[in-house]
């Protein structure tokens, strides 16, 4: 009953006020607001119920708590690890990470398009840096949560060719991997918002990139972030030589470019035509939910897939998980639904 209230408070009187503000401000405001409550454990728990707990999953080892977690690209830096479970995640990433530190792409960085449910994200990996963030958590001391690094190559103009990157990667792995509240690895090959020309959704430069990984003696589990718009062939030539390296987390999936996707309202979508980024949210659902059941279908139990993209309800984590997935993700429903979403989610999931 109060996660239902804390629900119609938001989308009626809280996210009104704060859709009038500048996105990245009201970002930045709720990080320092959420990390300032990370002790209040309790409070959040009897605002937010993290649903059923008869839903936990022994995946690759590790015991999620419950399915949902959250992608990498809200807590890039680190500063909410510690208060999320208490969100009600079952799972949470910090990052994406990058060794070197990077202020972001130019503003705007983030923008709202309410008709479309989704947002443009044109952050272009922003970090405090591998180091600066491993402090950071390691000040928190967090136990008791299922945590994990979403680890890309730094957007800076000195890391500019896939060995170089393939170095910086390298470095955000050897910080973190001895780190024991480090549960798992995302390895981000498909960020949109990057500079460097050349990509790792590219099967030579993944190759490379994965056999490196493999060789560093990292003992937690890997999950790649797999691209949105990437046909099947592409798609399963990069799981395969994953699997090939001992890796066989993947999350599908990542942003959308194309602004054209049927799903885009097209008055709201041309206001951004000469706007850099790209798009989380409903935009990334369909692609998201075809990727996982091709994947599911053709690797068997030989894979295990986080559905990723377009997440707003119950159901539409239940239709991830019947296509296939083991796990799901998301942030831009929280946003446009409110923090209560995750209980409710976990409530309704197996209904």
């Amino acid at each position: 009953m109060i996660n239902k209230a804390v629900g119609i408070l938001y989308r009626n009187l809280i996210k009104p006020i704060l859709f009038q503000l500048d996105a990245e401000f009201v970002h930045n405001m709720i990080t320092q607001i959420g990390e300032g409550l990370e002790n209040q454990k309790w409070l959040l728990d009897f605002l937010l119920s993290r649903g059923k707990k008869t839903i936990k999953k022994n995946i690759l080892g590790l015991e999620f708590e419950n399915p949902v977690g959250l992608a990498a690209g809200f807590d890039y830096n680190g500063h909410l690890a510690k208060v999320m479970k208490h969100i009600g995640f079952g799972f949470n990433t910090v990052g994406t990470v990058t060794a070197q530190k990077y202020e972001g792409n130019k503003p705007p960085r983030l923008a709202r398009l309410p008709q479309s449910k989704s947002l443009l994200v044109n952050k272009g990996f922003k970090s405090d840096g591998a180091e600066a963030i491993a402090g950071r958590l390691d000040e928190k001391k967090i136990e008791g949560h299922l945590i994990g690094i979403s680890v890309g190559s730094s957007n800076v103009p000195n890391v500019n060719t896939i060995n170089k990157a393939v170095d910086d990667y390298l470095e955000t792995f050897r910080i973190f991997k001895d780190k024991p509240y480090v549960k798992y690895f995302e390895l981000n090959i498909s960020c949109p918002n990057a500079a460097m020309a050349e990509s790792f959704s590219n099967p030579r430069n993944f190759k490379e990139l994965v056999q490196a990984v493999a060789s560093c003696g990292i003992t937690q589990p890997i999950f790649v972030k797999m691209p949105n718009e990437i046909d099947f062939d592409e798609s399963d030539t990069l799981v395969r030589s994953a699997l090939e390296n001992g890796i066989c987390g993947f999350i599908f999936s990542n942003l959308v470019k194309d602004r054209n996707n049927q799903t885009f309202n097209k008055k709201e979508i041309a206001r951004f035509k000469n706007v850099n980024g790209n798009f989380s949210g409903k935009p990334t659902a369909k692609n998201s939910e075809r990727l996982i059941k091709h994947t599911r279908d053709v690797f068997g139990n030989s894979v295990v897939i986080v559905g990723c993209g377009g997440i707003f309800s119950a159901d539409d984590a239940r239709e991830r998980l019947n296509a296939g997935a083991d796990l799901v993700q998301l942030i831009t429903g929280m946003i446009y639904e409110g923090p209560q979403l995750i209980g409710e989610i976990n409530g309704g999931i197996n209904q």
